[in-house]
């Protein structure tokens, strides 16, 4: 049996042998009745009977719209039995996280973390969860009527079973999952272990379980006529065969009209009709019991009915008796119906006045006895509008516990009845804002009707509109309609007589006139920008994000370096968060990134590493962390450390892939993970990367960086399409001249243009990388000069090339530039053996060798020993030649080792003790087959 051979595979022992538990996921599907609740009981009770921890949740019919219920089922129960100082102990740096999600009260109520990050820290909590209580077997039932928060959330929790030792049973009806559950059906439909989908029992095995309770007498022609009632549903035979057993009916064919009789009973309308049997007061307590949804209070349920501890008690026995209701496992003391058919059947035969109004007292209870304002708000999206302002505070109540939970999807639903209700007058316009907010990551075009509809209102307060008007700019440049958000934000700032609000619009302004591509005249903002910057002096955000600007404008148009960095270092002084909701992060990463551009790599990492702390703290772990993590790669290929940098860019591109609406993070990822693989020397990874995701084909309307074009024109040049690149960067080099863009440390497209030009147009492609030379000079950071001087006398060639090699090599040796500098290292080389300058060339191809290979630069490697072979001479050993086979962290330990930094300053790099460095480099030796005696820095230690 299935179930039989999954919990073996949890025991780690067998025959007395000792080995790794295996988890895994099973799934039973079939439409009601056809023993999927059935089989989950025995998986129960055999994961019991094996000394196994189970835990379990089931989906309600009636409590699709409370967010994490199924969640809450599976994890409150142990957090519960912990006290609060175990509970935060246990959940750690993720408690406020998960809190609101898993009902806990959080400490820090302002926190809102994204989905994505709520997910994250659930699969903590059940992978936690799971080791402490190892094995475990989680049991989840009638998954069709899950909330969509907990399937999404199962969803991206289950792939990582198989390493645990949990085993995953699941059961559902296919046809009634939600429309929006894609990645639950995905998820079960491509499991390696198929859904076992249940058929009706068969003639035999119904007679089988008939036989089994009435005897083996039984005739046939008995068995087959509760056959063809039951249609071969496992839940009305079994039900059939308990009350012929009650009746002691022994199986005749006289008795074949009282079993008509009790088939009827077990369903629609004879189920309906055996409850009102049994007295009003016990209807109304049923009735109380499909309202509040299973497992549910008896007390909850007698007040909702409107009866006596007495008469519910009474209720409860006769409802047990006639297998209507049952004790519920959890929470103890609770009851729920026998089935879901049961309860179903039950709910709709309410009257639809009475159930509305059973409906609206459950959601009085809920908000004033229990404080309880999601559940509340449950009640009441089946109760019908009728304009009660109180009825717009819990739902808005309801909503920002949603928000808090990682649910917006919950929130969007209850402010949407809110609206409908409708809310006053004077709180129309904060309700559409609070709207917007829910559907920003999930549907921004709403978003942007909330808040332009907002926006209309009249007598709206200074500060929300502002923060209206911010989120409405940040909506329509998430959906690629940059030029309608910087119009709107200086339509407000002309429009408001506040200073501060003024100053915060303009802000936003440039922030999107910045980066939207089809600027129409970006030399205007520029000037106004620095007009307006030179006035200042950082004393509030608004004015830091100004200068913070100012200092990427001065980047992008080539100002010298020390200007830039004077105005960054004026932005950070006084702090500028990466979370703050109504500021965006757009300027703080701009000014973070500008200093890898300034050769101050150290500096980037550390604010991005900041950053990036910052976002996790909150929970938030969609777009923002993607872009943080993305660019962080990115500083790292710019100091050379490829195979780090190439892991750091797929995270961040597998983080943004995972966001509903990352596009922009994804384009980021995506072209510079093209560059590294390029850097790397895998063209066809490139060119496959490119094409899965249509690279090259559209231009964003967005500014990204390193620019689409001119990453997709390296590949066309590492593919020998030499036309098509240069015909391209001749467009980017057009429409950057016309923004005054002119730093090639940003966007070095002239040098690409000059290695497409060099053999068709060598003129011009020295006119070309002169140029860039000259403008990388004006801008002043050593990378760029020597990146400019090294295609310059790549271009040039003859004699006049090598002093432009060792220019070029001279300044990248002073530069943070690794693999570029592996790069001059090996060209200078290579024109050093052309000239017939031997041992020159030696030097030159040895030393670009050993940084290609320490940079994980395959393809750069494998030319220097081309060239070294062309010229007579053999590859040496090298310090670094097997570091394929280092992880990031020890390739960065054995970096640093060699450039004589302390274990001190290790440890602090990559987060270590300093005796985890020690660790480290003991197993960067062993790899290597390396004496620590004789080597610098924390070897020394």
């Amino acid at each position: 049996m299935a179930i039989d051979r999954a919990l073996a595979e949890l025991r780690d022992t067998v025959d007395g042998m000792h080995r790794v538990p295996r988890g895994g996921l099973l799934a039973f599907t079939g439409e009601a009745g056809l023993g999927k609740t059935t089989l989950i009981a025995a998986a129960r009770a055999r994961a019991a009977a094996q000394g196994f921890t189970v835990l379990s949740g089931k989906g309600g019919e009636n409590e699709q719209g409370l967010a994490f219920r199924v969640v809450r089922q599976i994890m409150q129960p142990t957090l519960a039995a912990m006290s609060e100082t175990e509970r935060r102990r246990f959940l750690g740096s993720w408690y406020d996280i998960v809190g609101a999600a898993l009902g806990l009260e959080a400490t820090d109520p302002a926190r809102v973390p994204d989905p994505t990050g709520v997910r994250d820290g659930l699969d903590w909590v059940m992978t936690r969860l799971t080791m402490t209580n190892a094995p475990v077997v989680l049991l989840l039932d009638d998954l069709h009527w899950a909330d969509t928060e907990s399937l999404d959330w199962l969803a991206s929790f289950a792939p990582r079973v198989a390493d645990l030792p949990l085993l995953v049973v699941v059961g559902y009806r296919p046809n009634e999952l939600p429309r929006d559950a894609t990645s639950f059906r995905t998820l079960v439909e491509r499991h390696e272990q198929r859904p076992h989908v249940l058929s009706p029992l068969g003639e035999t095995g119904v007679a089988r379980i008939i036989r089994d309770a009435v005897g083996e007498e039984a005739e046939d022609e008995f068995c087959g006529e509760c056959w063809t009632v039951t249609g071969g549903s496992p839940f009305e035979t079994v039900e059939l065969a308990i009350r012929l057993r009650e009746r002691r009916v022994r199986g005749t064919r006289a008795e074949l009209p009282v079993m008509r009789h009790l088939a009827a009973a077990i369903k629609g309308p004879g189920l309906i009709e055996r409850l009102k049997r049994l007295g009003p007061s016990t209807v109304r307590f049923a009735w109380a019991g499909a309202v509040l949804g299973g497992p549910f209070s008896p007390e909850a349920a007698a007040g909702l009915a409107v009866v006596g501890s007495a008469e519910a008690a009474e209720a409860t026995e006769k409802l047990r008796a006639c297998r209507i209701l049952t004790d519920a496992e959890e929470p103890v003391g609770s009851l729920e119906f026998v089935h879901p058919l049961i309860a179903t059947t039950v709910y709709r035969d309410i009257p639809s006045g009475l159930r509305v109004g059973m409906h609206d007292a459950a959601a009085h209870t809920a908000q004033t006895v229990c404080s309880d304002p999601t559940t509340a708000a449950r009640h009441l999206l089946e109760v019908p509008c009728d304009d009660r302002p109180e009825t717009v505070a819990c739902l808005r109540a309801a909503a920002r516990e949603y928000l808090r939970s990682g649910a917006p999807e919950a929130a969007r639903r209850v402010l949407t009845r809110a609206l409908r209700e409708p809310p006053p007058a004077e709180d129309r316009a904060a309700l559409l804002h609070e709207l917007a907010c829910s559907t920003f990551l999930i549907e921004p075009t709403a978003t942007v009707n909330h808040l332009r509809e907002a926006l209309k209102r009249p007598g709206i307060a200074p500060e929300l509109r502002a923060s209206v008007v911010y989120r409405l700019t940040q909506a329509l440049a998430h959906t690629d309609r940059l030029t309608e958000a910087a119009t709107v934000a200086a339509d407000e700032a002309r429009r408001t007589t506040n200073p501060r609000v003024r100053l915060r619009m303009q802000a936003d302004h440039f922030v999107w006139s910045a980066f939207r591509a089809d600027e129409p005249d970006s030399s205007a903002r520029s000037r106004r920008l620095a007009r307006l910057a030179d006035k200042l002096t950082g004393r509030g955000l608004e004015e830091r994000y100004i200068l913070g600007l100012r200092a990427w404008d001065a980047l992008v148009r080539g100002e010298p370096r020390r200007t830039a960095l004077e105005y960054a270092e004026e932005a950070l002084r006084g702090g500028m968060s990466w979370t703050d909701e109504n500021r965006g992060f757009e300027v703080p990463v701009a000014v973070a990134l500008l200093f890898m551009y300034c050769d101050q790599p150290g500096r980037a990492e550390e604010l991005f590493t900041r950053g990036m702390a910052e976002c996790e703290r909150m929970g938030w772990r969609g777009s923002h962390l993607a872009q943080g993590q993305t660019l962080l790669g990115y500083i790292r290929y710019r100091r050379g450390c490829l195979p780090e940098a190439e892991e750091l860019v797929r995270a961040g591109l597998h983080t943004a892939e995972r966001v509903e609406g990352a596009v922009p993070a994804q384009w980021f990822a995506i072209g510079i993970l093209i560059q590294i693989l390029l850097a790397r020397g895998r063209t066809t990874d490139a060119r496959r990367l490119a094409d899965t995701h249509h690279y090259g084909d559209v231009v964003p309307n967005a500014v990204i960086f390193p620019d689409p074009r001119t990453v997709y024109a390296e590949l066309l040049l590492a593919e020998g399409r030499l036309a098509e690149a240069a015909s391209l960067l001749s467009e980017v080099g057009d429409w950057l001249e016309s923004r005054d863009w002119h730093n090639p440390a940003w966007c070095p497209w002239q040098l690409g243009l000059a290695s497409a030009l060099a053999r068709t147009a060598p003129d011009q492609a020295v006119l070309h990388a002169q140029d860039a030379v000259k403008r990388a000079r004006d801008f002043g950071a050593a990378s760029a000069i020597g990146q400019a001087l090294h295609v310059q006398a790549e271009v040039t060639g003859g004699q006049a090339a090598l002093e432009l090699h060792t220019r070029a090599v001279d300044h990248l040796e002073r530069s943070p530039a690794a693999y570029e500098l592996a790069r001059a290292l090996v060209g200078h080389g290579a024109a050093l053996a052309r000239a017939g300058r031997l041992h020159d060339a030696a030097d030159r191809l040895y030393q670009g060798l050993e940084g290609a290979v320490h940079c994980g630069a395959a393809g750069l490697a494998d030319r220097a020993r081309r060239e070294l072979s062309a010229a007579g001479m053999r590859p040496l050993p090298l310090r670094y030649a097997q570091t394929d086979m280092l992880t990031a962290q020890e390739r960065r330990a054995a970096e640093m080792t060699v450039q004589g930094h302390p274990a001190s300053v290790i440890a602090t790099d990559l987060r270590l003790t300093e005796q985890g460095v020690r660790h480290l480099l003991s197993s960067v030796y062993r790899k290597l087959g390396t004496d620590a005696s004789g080597l610098p820095g924390a070897l020394g230690d």
